[in-house]
């Protein structure tokens, strides 16, 4: 199986190999910013699984917190992935930047405890403070 995704303008292309694993929602105050909405939706890749293609090289990498990295498209703005410096070998996809369908659920909602206040959980999804 390969997913594959792509940013809004269409500028850089990714693959990834394999099933997805696990889902989750993150309500932390940097993935709320990161994502424009309550959360950011995301899946952890092995980089071994991942292939990104940016021919006009529009991938531009920024670092949000000490040793967090999130990469976006500089011509449209679209996140696509972020990273941990210390474990440079998972990559975080934006769920919202895959084209192909996939069945994989949910399996976590984590830091809850920094969630929207606006924002309301209603799924029977774990929810966890951190």
């Amino acid at each position: 199986m390969i997913v594959k995704g792509s940013c809004l303008c269409g500028s850089i292309i990714d693959e990834i190999d394999g099933e997805l694993g696990d889902l989750g929602h993150c309500h932390c105050k940097s993935c709320r910013k990161a994502s424009g909405s309550g959360y950011g939706a995301n899946v952890g890749v092995e980089t071994s699984r991942f292939r990104l293609s940016d021919p006009w090289s529009m991938a531009r990498e920024f670092e949000s917190s000490p040793g967090k990295l999130r990469m976006f498209c500089s011509n449209c703005g679209s996140p696509i992935y972020a990273y941990l410096r210390e474990t440079p070998q998972i990559v975080r996809i934006r769920l919202g930047s895959l084209d192909s369908d996939f069945d994989t659920r949910t399996k976590a909602h984590t830091f809850v405890a920094d969630k929207a206040k606006w924002e309301s959980i209603s799924d029977d999804v774990p929810q966890f403070d951190g």
